[in-house]
Protein backbone atom coordinates (compact mmCIF):
# COMPACT_ATOMS: atom_id res chain seq x y z
CA UNK A 1 0.00 0.00 0.00
CA UNK A 2 1.89 3.03 -1.28
CA UNK A 3 1.92 6.33 0.58
CA UNK A 4 1.51 9.61 -1.28
CA UNK A 5 3.14 11.85 1.32
CA UNK A 6 6.81 12.81 1.48
CA UNK A 7 8.96 9.73 1.56
CA UNK A 8 12.55 8.59 1.69
CA UNK A 9 13.31 5.58 -0.49
CA UNK A 10 15.80 3.03 0.88
CA UNK A 11 17.37 0.68 -1.65
CA UNK A 12 18.48 -2.57 -0.06
CA UNK A 13 21.82 -4.15 -0.98
CA UNK A 14 21.55 -6.89 1.64
CA UNK A 15 22.67 -5.04 4.76
CA UNK A 16 21.65 -6.40 8.14
CA UNK A 17 20.91 -2.79 9.10
CA UNK A 18 18.54 -1.84 6.25
CA UNK A 19 15.42 -2.12 8.42
CA UNK A 20 17.16 -0.01 11.05
CA UNK A 21 17.61 2.82 8.52
CA UNK A 22 13.86 2.76 7.89
CA UNK A 23 13.14 2.89 11.61
CA UNK A 24 15.50 5.83 12.19
CA UNK A 25 13.80 7.81 9.42
CA UNK A 26 10.31 7.02 10.72
CA UNK A 27 11.33 7.94 14.26
CA UNK A 28 11.85 11.42 12.87
CA UNK A 29 8.29 11.41 11.54
CA UNK A 30 9.24 11.02 7.89
CA UNK A 31 7.83 8.08 5.98
CA UNK A 32 10.34 5.61 4.53
CA UNK A 33 9.98 2.65 2.20
CA UNK A 34 12.45 -0.15 1.53
CA UNK A 35 12.76 -1.50 -2.00
CA UNK A 36 15.19 -3.90 -3.67
CA UNK A 37 18.28 -2.41 -5.24
CA UNK A 38 16.98 -3.85 -8.53
CA UNK A 39 14.01 -1.45 -8.61
CA UNK A 40 13.66 0.16 -12.08
CA UNK A 41 14.43 3.87 -12.35
CA UNK A 42 10.96 4.39 -13.84
CA UNK A 43 9.38 3.02 -10.64
CA UNK A 44 11.53 5.32 -8.52
CA UNK A 45 10.28 8.28 -10.54
CA UNK A 46 6.67 7.15 -10.05
CA UNK A 47 7.20 6.90 -6.28
CA UNK A 48 8.44 10.52 -6.22
CA UNK A 49 10.73 10.22 -3.18
CA UNK A 50 12.26 13.30 -1.58
CA UNK A 51 15.51 11.39 -1.11
CA UNK A 52 17.16 8.02 -1.74
CA UNK A 53 19.38 6.09 0.67
CA UNK A 54 21.59 3.28 -0.62
CA UNK A 55 22.07 0.70 2.15
CA UNK A 56 25.20 -1.17 3.08
CA UNK A 57 25.80 -4.72 1.95
CA UNK A 58 28.23 -7.64 2.21
CA UNK A 59 29.53 -7.54 -1.40
CA UNK A 60 32.56 -5.81 -2.91
CA UNK A 61 31.72 -3.44 -5.74
CA UNK A 62 34.38 -4.89 -8.03
CA UNK A 63 33.07 -8.48 -7.73
CA UNK A 64 31.39 -9.78 -10.88
CA UNK A 65 28.20 -10.70 -8.99
CA UNK A 66 28.04 -7.50 -6.88
CA UNK A 67 24.63 -5.77 -6.90
CA UNK A 68 24.54 -2.54 -8.89
CA UNK A 69 22.02 0.12 -9.82
CA UNK A 70 21.32 2.08 -12.97
CA UNK A 71 23.63 5.11 -13.38
CA UNK A 72 20.47 7.09 -14.25
CA UNK A 73 19.58 7.12 -10.56
CA UNK A 74 22.28 9.74 -9.97
CA UNK A 75 20.79 11.99 -12.66
CA UNK A 76 17.21 12.16 -11.38
CA UNK A 77 17.81 15.32 -9.38
CA UNK A 78 16.85 13.46 -6.18
CA UNK A 79 19.30 13.66 -3.24
CA UNK A 80 21.20 10.40 -2.68
CA UNK A 81 22.98 9.17 0.46
CA UNK A 82 25.13 6.06 0.13
CA UNK A 83 25.92 4.21 3.37
CA UNK A 84 28.97 1.91 3.51
CA UNK A 85 28.54 -0.28 0.39
CA UNK A 86 26.23 2.46 -0.93
CA UNK A 87 29.10 4.97 -0.72
CA UNK A 88 31.56 2.57 -2.35
CA UNK A 89 29.09 1.82 -5.16
CA UNK A 90 28.54 5.53 -5.75
CA UNK A 91 32.27 6.15 -5.95
CA UNK A 92 32.79 3.14 -8.21
CA UNK A 93 29.97 4.06 -10.63
CA UNK A 94 30.81 7.76 -10.88
CA UNK A 95 34.51 7.45 -11.64
CA UNK A 96 36.21 6.96 -8.28
CA UNK A 97 38.42 4.07 -7.21
CA UNK A 98 37.43 1.44 -4.64
CA UNK A 99 39.96 -1.13 -3.49
CA UNK A 100 40.58 -3.70 -0.73
CA UNK A 101 42.03 -2.10 2.38
CA UNK A 102 44.79 -3.66 4.44
CA UNK A 103 43.42 -2.11 7.63
CA UNK A 104 39.89 -3.48 7.71
CA UNK A 105 37.63 -1.37 9.91
CA UNK A 106 35.05 -3.24 11.96
CA UNK A 107 33.37 -1.86 15.07
CA UNK A 108 33.83 1.46 16.83
CA UNK A 109 36.04 4.01 15.10
CA UNK A 110 36.81 7.72 15.34
CA UNK A 111 35.74 10.09 12.60
CA UNK A 112 37.24 13.53 12.04
CA UNK A 113 34.87 16.03 10.40
CA UNK A 114 36.54 18.18 7.73
CA UNK A 115 33.49 20.07 6.44
CA UNK A 116 30.56 21.21 8.60
CA UNK A 117 28.21 22.19 5.79
CA UNK A 118 24.88 20.42 5.11
CA UNK A 119 25.47 16.73 6.02
CA UNK A 120 27.55 17.65 9.10
CA UNK A 121 25.72 20.86 9.90
CA UNK A 122 25.76 21.57 13.63
CA UNK A 123 29.09 19.84 14.21
CA UNK A 124 32.32 21.67 15.06
CA UNK A 125 35.23 22.06 12.61
CA UNK A 126 37.60 19.09 12.92
CA UNK A 127 35.37 17.58 15.60
CA UNK A 128 36.09 13.91 16.33
CA UNK A 129 33.04 11.69 16.80
CA UNK A 130 32.52 7.98 17.41
CA UNK A 131 31.05 5.97 14.53
CA UNK A 132 30.46 2.31 13.68
CA UNK A 133 32.46 0.94 10.75
CA UNK A 134 31.96 -2.40 9.01
CA UNK A 135 33.99 -2.63 5.82
CA UNK A 136 36.96 -4.33 4.22
CA UNK A 137 37.12 -2.09 1.12
CA UNK A 138 37.75 1.63 0.96
CA UNK A 139 37.21 4.55 -1.37
CA UNK A 140 40.78 5.18 -2.46
CA UNK A 141 39.90 8.02 -4.80
CA UNK A 142 36.62 9.96 -4.88
CA UNK A 143 34.90 10.67 -8.23
CA UNK A 144 35.34 13.93 -10.18
CA UNK A 145 33.31 16.83 -8.78
CA UNK A 146 33.24 15.19 -5.32
CA UNK A 147 34.94 16.51 -2.21
CA UNK A 148 35.79 14.74 1.07
CA UNK A 149 33.76 15.67 4.15
CA UNK A 150 35.36 13.51 6.83
CA UNK A 151 38.10 10.94 7.39
CA UNK A 152 38.76 8.16 9.87
CA UNK A 153 41.77 8.22 12.14
CA UNK A 154 43.29 5.61 9.80
CA UNK A 155 43.16 8.24 7.08
CA UNK A 156 40.35 6.65 5.08
CA UNK A 157 37.87 8.90 3.28
CA UNK A 158 34.80 8.40 5.47
CA UNK A 159 32.34 10.86 3.90
CA UNK A 160 32.07 12.64 0.55
CA UNK A 161 29.69 14.76 -1.51
CA UNK A 162 28.91 16.23 -4.89
CA UNK A 163 27.11 19.32 -3.65
CA UNK A 164 25.70 20.45 -6.99
CA UNK A 165 24.00 17.09 -7.63
CA UNK A 166 23.26 16.51 -3.91
CA UNK A 167 24.97 13.12 -3.88
CA UNK A 168 26.51 12.05 -0.56
CA UNK A 169 28.29 9.05 0.87
CA UNK A 170 29.36 7.92 4.34
CA UNK A 171 31.59 4.93 5.00
CA UNK A 172 30.14 4.35 8.50
CA UNK A 173 26.66 3.37 9.69
CA UNK A 174 24.76 6.39 11.08
CA UNK A 175 21.68 4.22 11.75
CA UNK A 176 23.17 2.10 14.55
CA UNK A 177 23.31 3.09 18.22
CA UNK A 178 27.11 2.71 18.16
CA UNK A 179 27.19 5.93 16.10
CA UNK A 180 25.77 8.17 18.87
CA UNK A 181 25.40 11.23 16.64
CA UNK A 182 24.19 9.28 13.63
CA UNK A 183 20.65 10.53 14.14
CA UNK A 184 21.79 14.13 13.69
CA UNK A 185 23.52 13.20 10.42
CA UNK A 186 20.40 11.47 9.11
CA UNK A 187 18.31 14.48 10.16
CA UNK A 188 20.59 16.77 8.19
CA UNK A 189 20.06 14.59 5.12
CA UNK A 190 16.28 14.21 5.34
CA UNK A 191 15.47 17.74 6.53
CA UNK A 192 18.23 20.08 5.27
CA UNK A 193 19.20 18.30 2.05
CA UNK A 194 15.95 16.54 1.04
CA UNK A 195 13.63 19.23 2.45
CA UNK A 196 11.26 16.82 4.22
CA UNK A 197 8.98 17.93 7.03
CA UNK A 198 8.26 15.82 10.14
CA UNK A 199 4.63 15.16 9.23
CA UNK A 200 4.28 11.36 9.19
CA UNK A 201 2.34 10.28 12.29
CA UNK A 202 0.14 7.32 13.14
CA UNK A 203 -2.86 9.63 12.82
CA UNK A 204 -1.86 10.59 9.29
CA UNK A 205 -1.15 6.92 8.51
CA UNK A 206 -4.66 5.95 9.64
CA UNK A 207 -6.31 8.71 7.59
CA UNK A 208 -4.28 7.88 4.49
CA UNK A 209 -4.76 4.11 4.80
CA UNK A 210 -8.52 4.43 5.34
CA UNK A 211 -8.73 6.43 2.11
CA UNK A 212 -6.62 3.88 0.23
CA UNK A 213 -8.73 0.95 1.48
CA UNK A 214 -11.97 2.68 0.50
CA UNK A 215 -10.62 3.46 -2.96
CA UNK A 216 -9.42 -0.11 -3.44
CA UNK A 217 -12.45 -1.95 -2.05
CA UNK A 218 -15.21 0.38 -3.26
CA UNK A 219 -18.49 -1.56 -2.79
CA UNK A 220 -16.93 -5.03 -2.56
CA UNK A 221 -16.69 -7.31 0.49
CA UNK A 222 -13.64 -8.13 2.59
CA UNK A 223 -12.91 -10.97 4.97
CA UNK A 224 -10.21 -10.58 7.61
CA UNK A 225 -8.38 -13.37 9.37
CA UNK A 226 -8.72 -12.44 13.04
CA UNK A 227 -6.84 -14.27 15.78
CA UNK A 228 -7.31 -11.89 18.69
CA UNK A 229 -3.62 -10.95 18.52
CA UNK A 230 -2.41 -7.37 18.23
CA UNK A 231 -1.85 -7.24 14.48
CA UNK A 232 -5.09 -8.82 13.28
CA UNK A 233 -7.18 -6.97 15.88
CA UNK A 234 -5.82 -3.55 14.92
CA UNK A 235 -6.17 -4.44 11.22
CA UNK A 236 -9.81 -5.44 11.78
CA UNK A 237 -10.70 -2.23 13.63
CA UNK A 238 -8.95 -0.10 10.99
CA UNK A 239 -10.81 -1.93 8.20
CA UNK A 240 -14.11 -1.56 10.05
CA UNK A 241 -13.50 2.19 10.22
CA UNK A 242 -12.81 2.24 6.48
CA UNK A 243 -15.57 -0.01 5.10
CA UNK A 244 -17.96 -0.80 7.98
CA UNK A 245 -20.40 -3.63 7.24
CA UNK A 246 -18.49 -4.67 4.11
CA UNK A 247 -16.06 -6.39 6.49
CA UNK A 248 -16.50 -9.86 7.96
CA UNK A 249 -13.87 -11.19 10.37
CA UNK A 250 -13.20 -14.90 10.50
CA UNK A 251 -11.61 -16.37 13.59
CA UNK A 252 -10.37 -19.86 12.84
CA UNK A 253 -9.80 -22.37 15.60
CA UNK A 254 -6.97 -24.38 14.08
CA UNK A 255 -6.61 -26.56 17.16
CA UNK A 256 -3.25 -24.91 17.83
CA UNK A 257 -4.37 -22.03 20.06
CA UNK A 258 -3.57 -21.31 23.70
CA UNK A 259 -5.75 -22.64 26.51
CA UNK A 260 -9.38 -21.40 26.16
CA UNK A 261 -8.21 -18.91 23.52
CA UNK A 262 -10.97 -19.62 21.01
CA UNK A 263 -13.78 -18.99 23.49
CA UNK A 264 -12.17 -15.94 25.13
CA UNK A 265 -11.22 -14.17 21.90
CA UNK A 266 -14.56 -14.86 20.20
CA UNK A 267 -16.38 -13.31 23.16
CA UNK A 268 -14.06 -10.29 23.40
CA UNK A 269 -14.14 -9.44 19.68
CA UNK A 270 -17.87 -9.84 19.39
CA UNK A 271 -18.70 -7.76 22.48
CA UNK A 272 -15.97 -5.07 22.42
CA UNK A 273 -16.21 -4.06 18.75
CA UNK A 274 -19.11 -3.74 16.33
CA UNK A 275 -17.48 -6.24 13.97
CA UNK A 276 -19.23 -9.04 12.13
CA UNK A 277 -17.28 -11.98 13.59
CA UNK A 278 -17.65 -15.54 12.33
CA UNK A 279 -15.88 -18.08 14.56
CA UNK A 280 -14.99 -21.25 12.62
CA UNK A 281 -13.91 -24.44 14.41
CA UNK A 282 -11.60 -26.18 11.95
CA UNK A 283 -9.37 -27.88 14.51
CA UNK A 284 -10.00 -31.43 13.27
CA UNK A 285 -8.97 -30.74 9.68
CA UNK A 286 -5.80 -28.87 10.73
CA UNK A 287 -4.65 -31.62 13.10
CA UNK A 288 -5.37 -34.28 10.50
CA UNK A 289 -3.25 -32.46 7.90
CA UNK A 290 -0.41 -32.12 10.42
CA UNK A 291 -0.45 -35.78 11.48
CA UNK A 292 3.10 -37.15 11.50
CA UNK A 293 4.69 -33.94 10.10
CA UNK A 294 7.96 -32.99 11.84
CA UNK A 295 9.60 -30.49 9.46
CA UNK A 296 8.85 -26.93 10.67
CA UNK A 297 8.66 -25.46 7.16
CA UNK A 298 6.16 -28.14 6.12
CA UNK A 299 4.11 -27.36 9.21
CA UNK A 300 4.02 -23.66 8.31
CA UNK A 301 3.09 -24.33 4.68
CA UNK A 302 0.33 -26.78 5.65
CA UNK A 303 -1.15 -24.38 8.19
CA UNK A 304 -0.91 -21.42 5.79
CA UNK A 305 -2.62 -23.32 2.98
CA UNK A 306 -5.33 -24.65 5.29
CA UNK A 307 -6.02 -21.15 6.62
CA UNK A 308 -6.61 -19.88 3.10
CA UNK A 309 -8.78 -22.89 2.28
CA UNK A 310 -10.96 -22.16 5.33
CA UNK A 311 -11.17 -18.48 4.41
CA UNK A 312 -12.19 -19.27 0.84
CA UNK A 313 -14.82 -21.81 1.93
CA UNK A 314 -16.26 -19.35 4.44
CA UNK A 315 -16.19 -16.62 1.80
CA UNK A 316 -18.27 -18.76 -0.55
CA UNK A 317 -20.90 -19.10 2.18
CA UNK A 318 -20.95 -15.32 2.59
CA UNK A 319 -21.64 -14.70 -1.08
CA UNK A 320 -19.23 -12.85 -3.33
CA UNK A 321 -16.05 -11.80 -1.50
CA UNK A 322 -13.11 -10.24 -3.32
CA UNK A 323 -10.52 -9.41 -0.64
CA UNK A 324 -8.68 -11.09 2.21
CA UNK A 325 -7.18 -8.74 4.82
CA UNK A 326 -4.28 -9.75 7.05
CA UNK A 327 -2.24 -8.15 9.82
CA UNK A 328 1.08 -8.99 8.14
CA UNK A 329 3.98 -7.00 9.62
CA UNK A 330 7.30 -5.97 8.17
CA UNK A 331 9.39 -8.49 10.18
CA UNK A 332 7.12 -11.26 8.81
CA UNK A 333 7.85 -10.12 5.27
CA UNK A 334 11.60 -9.72 5.75
CA UNK A 335 11.99 -13.14 7.37
CA UNK A 336 9.86 -14.89 4.78
CA UNK A 337 10.80 -13.62 1.34
CA UNK A 338 13.94 -12.08 -0.11
CA UNK A 339 12.10 -9.44 -2.10
CA UNK A 340 13.85 -6.40 -0.67
CA UNK A 341 17.22 -7.06 -2.23
CA UNK A 342 19.75 -9.86 -1.75
CA UNK A 343 18.85 -10.78 1.85
CA UNK A 344 18.32 -14.35 2.97
CA UNK A 345 15.05 -16.11 3.75
CA UNK A 346 15.04 -17.10 7.43
CA UNK A 347 11.66 -18.81 7.72
CA UNK A 348 8.21 -18.67 6.16
CA UNK A 349 5.38 -17.01 8.06
CA UNK A 350 1.93 -18.50 7.49
CA UNK A 351 0.56 -15.21 6.18
CA UNK A 352 3.47 -14.60 3.81
CA UNK A 353 5.45 -17.67 2.77
CA UNK A 354 2.51 -20.02 3.37
CA UNK A 355 0.12 -18.52 0.83
CA UNK A 356 -0.80 -20.81 -2.08
CA UNK A 357 0.08 -19.59 -5.58
CA UNK A 358 -3.47 -19.93 -6.89
CA UNK A 359 -5.39 -17.92 -4.31
CA UNK A 360 -8.81 -16.61 -5.26
CA UNK A 361 -8.86 -13.57 -2.97
CA UNK A 362 -6.93 -10.33 -3.41
CA UNK A 363 -4.79 -9.43 -0.38
CA UNK A 364 -5.08 -6.27 1.71
CA UNK A 365 -2.14 -5.90 4.12
CA UNK A 366 -2.26 -2.37 5.59
CA UNK A 367 0.65 -3.02 8.02
CA UNK A 368 2.98 -4.82 5.62
CA UNK A 369 5.63 -2.08 5.98
CA UNK A 370 5.14 -1.44 9.72
CA UNK A 371 6.79 -2.71 12.88
CA UNK A 372 4.90 -4.10 15.88
CA UNK A 373 5.39 -1.00 18.04
CA UNK A 374 4.00 1.18 15.22
CA UNK A 375 0.91 -1.05 15.01
CA UNK A 376 0.44 -0.71 18.77
CA UNK A 377 0.52 3.08 18.34
CA UNK A 378 -2.18 2.78 15.69
CA UNK A 379 -4.21 0.62 18.06
CA UNK A 380 -4.06 3.33 20.71
CA UNK A 381 -5.13 5.96 18.18
CA UNK A 382 -8.10 3.76 17.26
CA UNK A 383 -9.14 3.44 20.91
CA UNK A 384 -8.48 -0.28 21.23
CA UNK A 385 -8.26 -1.43 24.90
CA UNK A 386 -4.86 -2.25 26.35
CA UNK A 387 -5.99 -5.85 26.83
CA UNK A 388 -5.68 -6.27 23.06
CA UNK A 389 -2.82 -3.90 22.33
CA UNK A 390 -0.37 -5.34 24.82
CA UNK A 391 -1.02 -9.02 24.24
CA UNK A 392 2.19 -10.92 23.62
CA UNK A 393 2.76 -11.83 19.97
CA UNK A 394 1.45 -15.28 19.05
CA UNK A 395 2.63 -16.96 15.85
CA UNK A 396 0.15 -17.70 13.08
CA UNK A 397 1.05 -21.41 13.08
CA UNK A 398 0.33 -21.36 16.81
CA UNK A 399 1.57 -24.10 19.11
CA UNK A 400 2.54 -26.29 16.15
CA UNK A 401 5.91 -24.52 15.96
CA UNK A 402 6.36 -24.68 19.73
CA UNK A 403 6.14 -28.47 19.65
CA UNK A 404 9.36 -29.78 18.16
CA UNK A 405 8.44 -32.83 16.14
CA UNK A 406 5.01 -34.17 15.14
CA UNK A 407 1.96 -32.43 16.60
CA UNK A 408 -0.34 -34.61 18.70
CA UNK A 409 -3.41 -33.79 20.77
CA UNK A 410 -1.68 -35.02 23.92
CA UNK A 411 1.33 -32.77 23.37
CA UNK A 412 -0.92 -29.80 22.59
CA UNK A 413 -2.79 -30.24 25.88
CA UNK A 414 0.48 -30.55 27.79
CA UNK A 415 1.92 -27.42 26.16
CA UNK A 416 -1.29 -25.43 26.70
CA UNK A 417 -1.20 -26.14 30.43
CA UNK A 418 2.48 -25.17 30.73
CA UNK A 419 1.94 -22.01 28.65
CA UNK A 420 -1.06 -20.97 30.75
CA UNK A 421 1.02 -21.23 33.92
CA UNK A 422 3.76 -19.04 32.39
CA UNK A 423 1.32 -16.30 31.33
CA UNK A 424 -0.49 -16.41 34.69
CA UNK A 425 2.73 -16.06 36.68
CA UNK A 426 4.07 -13.27 34.43
CA UNK A 427 0.88 -11.29 34.98
CA UNK A 428 0.94 -11.94 38.73
CA UNK A 429 4.53 -10.71 39.03
CA UNK A 430 3.87 -7.61 36.91
CA UNK A 431 6.41 -8.83 34.32
CA UNK A 432 3.94 -9.38 31.47
CA UNK A 433 4.17 -5.83 30.11
CA UNK A 434 7.93 -5.69 30.72
CA UNK A 435 8.85 -8.40 28.20
CA UNK A 436 8.12 -8.66 24.49
CA UNK A 437 7.05 -12.27 24.63
CA UNK A 438 7.00 -15.24 27.04
CA UNK A 439 5.94 -18.76 26.18
CA UNK A 440 6.59 -22.49 26.53
CA UNK A 441 8.26 -24.85 24.07
CA UNK A 442 7.90 -28.64 24.26
CA UNK A 443 11.00 -30.65 23.37
CA UNK A 444 10.88 -34.11 21.71
CA UNK A 445 13.05 -35.65 24.43
CA UNK A 446 12.58 -37.23 27.84
CA UNK A 447 14.84 -36.97 30.87
CA UNK A 448 15.21 -38.90 34.08
CA UNK A 449 13.68 -37.47 37.22
CA UNK A 450 12.49 -38.47 40.68
CA UNK A 451 8.96 -37.86 41.97
CA UNK A 452 7.69 -39.38 45.22
CA UNK A 453 10.78 -41.59 45.53
CA UNK A 454 10.06 -43.08 42.13
CA UNK A 455 12.05 -42.75 38.92
CA UNK A 456 10.36 -40.78 36.14
CA UNK A 457 11.17 -40.48 32.46
CA UNK A 458 9.25 -37.50 31.18
CA UNK A 459 9.24 -34.45 28.91
CA UNK A 460 11.21 -31.20 28.97
CA UNK A 461 9.54 -27.77 28.73
CA UNK A 462 11.55 -24.72 27.70
CA UNK A 463 10.62 -21.28 29.01
CA UNK A 464 11.39 -18.57 26.45
CA UNK A 465 11.11 -14.89 27.39
CA UNK A 466 12.62 -12.06 25.35
CA UNK A 467 12.88 -8.28 25.38
CA UNK A 468 12.51 -6.42 22.07
CA UNK A 469 11.14 -3.28 20.45
CA UNK A 470 10.05 -4.58 17.07
CA UNK A 471 10.89 -8.29 16.90
CA UNK A 472 13.72 -7.77 14.41
CA UNK A 473 16.26 -8.25 17.21
CA UNK A 474 15.66 -9.58 20.71
CA UNK A 475 17.56 -10.33 23.89
CA UNK A 476 16.67 -12.91 26.52
CA UNK A 477 14.91 -11.41 29.51
CA UNK A 478 16.80 -11.31 32.82
CA UNK A 479 13.94 -12.65 34.93
CA UNK A 480 13.89 -12.70 38.74
CA UNK A 481 15.03 -16.05 40.10
CA UNK A 482 11.89 -16.23 42.22
CA UNK A 483 9.69 -16.01 39.12
CA UNK A 484 11.73 -18.66 37.30
CA UNK A 485 11.51 -20.94 40.33
CA UNK A 486 7.76 -20.50 40.73
CA UNK A 487 7.08 -21.23 37.07
CA UNK A 488 9.32 -24.31 37.02
CA UNK A 489 7.81 -25.70 40.23
CA UNK A 490 4.24 -25.18 39.07
CA UNK A 491 4.80 -26.74 35.65
CA UNK A 492 6.52 -29.80 37.09
CA UNK A 493 3.89 -30.22 39.83
CA UNK A 494 0.78 -29.42 37.81
CA UNK A 495 1.47 -30.55 34.23
CA UNK A 496 1.42 -34.31 34.04
CA UNK A 497 4.22 -35.68 31.88
CA UNK A 498 6.84 -32.97 32.57
CA UNK A 499 9.74 -33.41 34.98
CA UNK A 500 12.16 -30.73 33.81
CA UNK A 501 11.96 -27.00 32.92
CA UNK A 502 14.86 -25.11 31.30
CA UNK A 503 15.31 -21.43 30.42
CA UNK A 504 16.42 -20.32 26.94
CA UNK A 505 19.09 -17.57 27.15
CA UNK A 506 19.67 -17.13 23.39
CA UNK A 507 19.39 -13.76 21.67
CA UNK A 508 18.12 -12.91 18.18
CA UNK A 509 20.34 -12.97 16.20
CA UNK A 510 21.87 -15.54 16.06
CA UNK A 511 18.78 -17.44 17.29
CA UNK A 512 15.20 -16.65 16.33
CA UNK A 513 12.49 -15.93 18.90
CA UNK A 514 10.48 -19.03 18.03
CA UNK A 515 12.21 -22.42 18.05
CA UNK A 516 10.79 -23.43 14.67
Amino acid sequence: MQHSQEKILILDFGSQYTQLIARRIRERRVYSEIHPCTIPVETIQQLKPRGIILSGGPASVYDSAAPHISPELYSLGIPVLGICYGMQLTAHMLGGIVSPYTKREYGKANLVIDNTEDLFSGFADHETIQVWMSHGDRVESIPPDFEPLAHSTYGTIAAMRDRSRRIYGVQFHPEVVHTPQGGAILENFIFKICGCSPSWTMTSFIEHTVQKIRALVQDKRVICGCSGGVDSTVAAVLLERAIGKQLTCIFVNNGLLRKNEFEKVSHLLATTFSIDLRPVDASERFLEKLRGVSDPERKRKIIGNEFIAVFEETARNLGKVDFLAQGTLYPDVIESVSFKGPSATIKSHHNVGGLPEAMHLQLIEPFRELFKDEVREIGKELGIPDEFIYRHPFPGPGLAIRILGPVTRADLELLREADAIIIEEFKKSDMYRKVWQAFAVLLPIKTVGVMGDERTYERVVVLRAVESVDGMTADWAKLPYELLGTIATRIINEVKGVNRVVYDISSKPPSTIEWE
